[in-house]
């Protein structure tokens, strides 16, 4: 039991993060360029019982028993190693009952005792700089880590300290030092974290340093290849660069690995498609979006959907987008822009239903109700329905704009009737 105790109050002292600690009384013992060399001192038995007592009593989560046996201890303790390991558990025990402020006192006083062997010495005081930082303690955070990298010989410096630093720079908002904090971390790592890549993105971000950013992202996506965000950030960022041609390939790649599963995913990647004047893919992938239901079937998406076919010649295609767009709307405008397509296919019968949709439907103001009865009328007289073409002209004369056009099919509707029936 005792074994899995000291791994336990190990952890804690290698875990902890952000207290605070004077520089006077760190400086003796991490002055940069001098050799420390401590190994630590001795306990007599009866010293390291009553320390195994202690630690059963924090095994126990009794720490009120095991602070105040320490407190009685340190009192009577003369050899600076006694003391400095003394403060050390008292401040284990505060960290444990949530005393943080206590507990960073006694850390402090641990490491201004400079005693302790280098391995415990030095992880104090980069477990000090730690603590400091919890604290929000930034500028004490970096002093601390700081002075704890120019004593610890380079070999023994880990990535993780210098994500630490670089975690340091960001919340002191100074991007231009977290780059080469991460970046030190990212050299020294055969795996290095997401998060890590994640924070120097986050920092070429706010240093708009876009190229750099991208280059990331190239990385970031041959390491984690499922995340969606990742290519969709890499497209957009060269869409700001204005490399559109590459922002559409890699937001296709994306689309064509099955990851664009958000309506504004397929809407982006639509619109770039219809802005590098390829209709058709713009038309077809937000047509799937709307089929497979990412997108919402809306008059908005139908009509988009519809102008980029018409943009691509297809016809069949344009008409029943606009089919769908005019399903989902109250307003006459869609019926009437599918009536145009038809009279211009002179597809009659289908144009007269779409314009008698749109006028059914209203709110069309005077110039394209008055447009609207002109067509009417003309695909009426094409199925040879001269009394509805008349009515519908009749209605189309009462609205200026179109008083000329509807008078002159009546006028040529006359002179047809007339000229078939001297045929006859």
């Amino acid at each position: 039991m005792r074994t899995s105790i000291r791994k336990l109050i190990l952890v804690v002292l290698l875990v902890i993060t952000a207290l605070s600690v004077p520089g006077q009384l760190l400086a003796q013992a991490t002055e940069c360029g001098k050799e420390r060399g401590k190994t630590g001192g001795a306990l007599n038995e009866s010293t390291y019982k009553k320390l195994n007592d202690i630690y059963e009593d924090v095994g126990n989560e009794l720490y009120d028993v095991a602070f105040d046996k320490l407190k009685i201890m340190i009192k009577r303790a003369r050899g600076k190693y006694l003391q400095a390991t003394l403060y050390q558990m008292m401040a284990q025990v505060e960290w444990a009952r949530s005393n943080y402020d206590a507990s960073l006192d006694y850390f402090e006083r641990a490491v201004a005792l400079d005693a302790l062997p280098d391995k415990i010495h030095f992880a104090l005081m980069y477990q000090i700089a730690q603590l400091y930082y919890m604290k929000e303690r930034y500028d004490d955070a970096l002093d601390k880590l700081d002075l704890w990298m120019c004593k610890v010989p380079p070999e023994k410096i880990k990535p993780a300290a210098y994500v630490l630093k670089a975690s340091i720079y960001a919340q002191k908002q100074d991007w231009k030092n977290v780059v080469p904090a991460i970046d030190k971390a990212i050299s020294m790592s055969d795996q290095p974290k997401e998060a890590w890549y994640q924070l120097k993105l986050a920092s070429l971000f706010e240093l708009e340093r876009f190229p750099k950013a991208a280059e990331t992202l190239e990385v970031m996506i041959q390491l984690w290849p499922d995340k969606k965000d990742y290519w969709l950030q890499l497209s957009q960022i060269y869409y700001k660069l204005k490399k559109d041609d590459q922002a559409l390939a890699v937001i296709a790649l994306a689309y064509r690995r099955n990851m664009l599963d958000k309506q504004t995913d397929i809407l982006y990647l639509s619109n770039l498609y219809a802005s590098r004047e390829v209709p058709f893919k713009a038309a077809e992938v937000l047509q799937k979006g709307i089929k497979d239901g990412i997108v919402k079937g809306s008059r908005k998406f139908w009509t988009l959907v519809a102008d980029d076919w018409y943009a691509a010649d297809e016809m069949d295609k344009a008409l029943a987008g606009y089919e769908q767009a005019g399903k989902a709307s109250d307003n006459g405008e869609i019926d009437l822009r599918r009536g145009y397509i038809l009279v211009d296919l002179e597809r009659w019968k289908s144009a007269a239903q779409a314009l008698n949709a749109a006028l059914g439907k209203g709110s069309l103001n005077d110039r394209k109700t008055g447009e609207a009865y002109v067509l009417l009328g003309m695909s009426e007289f094409n199925l040879g329905n001269y009394s509805q073409a008349s009515t519908a002209w009749g209605r189309a004369g009462k609205y200026p704009k179109s008083r000329k056009s509807a008078q002159q099919w009546m006028k040529y509707m006359h002179e047809e009737r007339v000229r078939k029936d001297a045929q006859n």
